[in-house]
């Protein structure tokens, strides 16, 4: 009776202790090896694969180290900027603030930021210029930050120079909330803000933003 290859796996799983009993076989059993056209024997091509293994968890390990080393990067620059907001003693700075202090501390230099519904006496900084009337809808519409490509939004033309790819963040006072202002972010690269691309950083900005920006709203 001809064995078949799943046979004589299934065989060998089934004892272990074969090779312990048949050792000097593991001698004379040859293999190609991957990296050249020789033969090794079992032993050696053991040795090579968990050689490759090792060398396949040191780069996953690698990989690992420097995720963590940019999060903690990336965590101590949204710390810095959400001190710089709570430091912010005047209320009319707040908005140059989180423009500034975003543009510097991400080396993101296309960042702007449109209010609406404030108080009477912040109706005439900067950022509460008027804005189209869908900027509003949009804004609320917006559950998570957007990301992609430029698409001629209204919100792309607040910025100094037209984005290939751009971030909005909603602002408002809680999850439910209608938005009273809409946080753009840009970048002349087509790949810097993608669809598929996380957003919790994002939304971690617009969260802090958002509960900063609240001293420049009417009081409930």
């Amino acid at each position: 009776m001809e064995l078949s290859e799943q046979d004589l796996a299934a065989y060998l799983a089934e004892h272990p202790d074969f090779f312990e009993r048949h050792a000097e076989l593991l001698a004379t059993v040859q293999l190609a090896s991957p990296h050249g056209n020789r033969a090794v024997s079992l032993q050696e091509r053991q040795m090579e694969m968990l050689r490759d293994k090792m060398r396949a968890l040191e780069h996953r390990l690698a990989e690992l180290m420097r995720n963590a080393a940019d999060n903690e990067a990336l965590s101590g620059r949204l710390l810095g900027w959400a001190r710089s907001l709570l430091e912010q003693t005047e209320a009319a700075a707040l908005p140059r603030c989180v423009v500034d202090e975003l543009r510097q501390r991400f080396d993101m230099p296309l960042a702007a930021l449109r209010l609406w519904g404030l108080r009477p006496e912040f109706a005439t900084l900067p950022e509460a210029a008027p804005v189209g009337e869908d900027i509003p809808v949009l804004a609320s519409s917006l559950s998570q930050p957007f990301c992609g490509a430029n698409a001629g939004f209204e919100a792309a033309r607040w910025l100094a120079a037209p984005p290939q790819s751009l971030a909005m963040v909603a602002l408002r006072e809680h999850a439910q909330a209608s938005a009273f202002g809409l946080l753009v972010l840009g970048s002349q690269q087509s790949d810097r803000f993608t669809a598929d691309m996380g957003t919790e950083i994002l939304a971690r900005l617009g969260e802090v933003a958002s509960s900063a920006l609240l001293r420049l709203r009417p009081q409930a």
